[in-house]
């Protein structure tokens, strides 16, 4: 009923951060909310009702009835399915809602098939295809990247996982078994160092949008100012103040690099441990190490948990 519904405030801002983004405890539920998993399952129809209520409410047609929950949920269905930029449908795949259930599935294969040179091959070119297709998806609109371009950052990020774990998985033939089974975490790191800069190379070639405090584009630039502004460029003929040296753009990468290596980390590299603990021959037999064909799901299980 009407009486039921939470009462919209008059200055209602649907683009306002529900949760404090100065804070990690805000950063962190906002991240949450929008990588919901569950939204995965939601159908295409209420995901297009979702992002026409949205866009009504910034256009301040809020239809008759609304409750300040729906709009919220609404929001929450738009920015998980919606990219920032453009506005565009993304492809189910890339959404950041589908990193949990995607990756835990891609990580525990890996993990689970690295014995022979044909399941390393094949796992290691599904997973820089799902990659690929991520990077391509959640890609900066304000930075467009060719088709081509796409092409070769696909090959080169899949030839130097390719490499790098095959290479890897003959080397550690004689090794300790524990060292084996890090070659897939291997091939990631390594490809990840390819991958994301090749697919952001416009960034690094043109650099970034530059914004004043408002939201304001005011050109392009490498050079970092600080929080929220670059500088390199000149606006309204006068040339902006230079606070910081770094670049803007390659900074930016580097840190998502180093984050996806980081993110990784503990599944792929405690799994090992774990598994190698559990399934090695120089324990007493463990009913794991009897019952093989549980030990990929538990795998898959266990990553989305890590």
């Amino acid at each position: 009923t009407h009486a039921e519904m939470a009462l919209i405030p008059l200055d209602f801002d649907i683009d306002a951060p529900r949760w404090d983004q100065g804070t990690f405890v805000g950063r962190l539920k906002h991240f949450l909310n929008i990588t919901d998993p569950r939204t995965v399952l939601v159908p295409e129809r209420e995901l297009d009702q979702a992002k026409a209520l949205v866009e009504g409410c910034r256009a301040g047609l809020v239809p008759p009835g609304s409750s300040q929950e729906q709009l919220l949920y609404a929001k929450k269905l738009y920015d998980s399915a919606f990219h920032p930029d453009s506005g565009e449908k993304m492809n189910l795949i890339g959404r950041m809602s589908f990193q949990v259930p995607g990756g835990m599935a891609l990580t525990g294969c890996m993990l689970q098939f690295y014995r022979t040179v044909p399941a390393v091959v094949f796992w290691q070119w599904v997973n820089q295809s799902f990659n690929a297709i991520v990077n391509y998806t959640n890609r900066n609109a304000a930075s467009p990247i060719s088709l081509k371009q796409i092409g070769v950052a696909y090959v080169t990020a899949t030839g130097t996982a390719l490499a790098t774990a095959v290479g890897l998985n003959l080397y550690t033939k004689r090794a300790p078994p524990l060292l084996a089974r890090w070659v897939p975490f291997a091939a990631v790191a390594a490809a990840n160092c390819v991958n994301i800069p090749m697919m952001r190379q416009q960034e690094i070639i043109n650099g970034v949008t530059v914004t004043d405090g408002d939201g304001n584009e005011l050109g392009h630039s490498r050079v970092s100012l600080g929080p929220g502004v670059q500088v390199g460029v000149r606006c309204r003929g006068s040339s902006l103040t230079a606070l910081g040296l770094q670049r803007a753009a390659v900074k930016g990468i580097a840190q998502v690099v180093v984050s996806r290596i980081t993110m990784a980390a503990p599944g792929m590299r405690e799994m090992s441990h774990l598994m190698n603990g559990a399934c090695g021959d120089s324990l007493p037999v463990l009913p794991l190490q009897r019952i093989r064909v549980l030990h990929g799901p538990l795998q898959v299980l266990l990553c989305g948990g890590l």
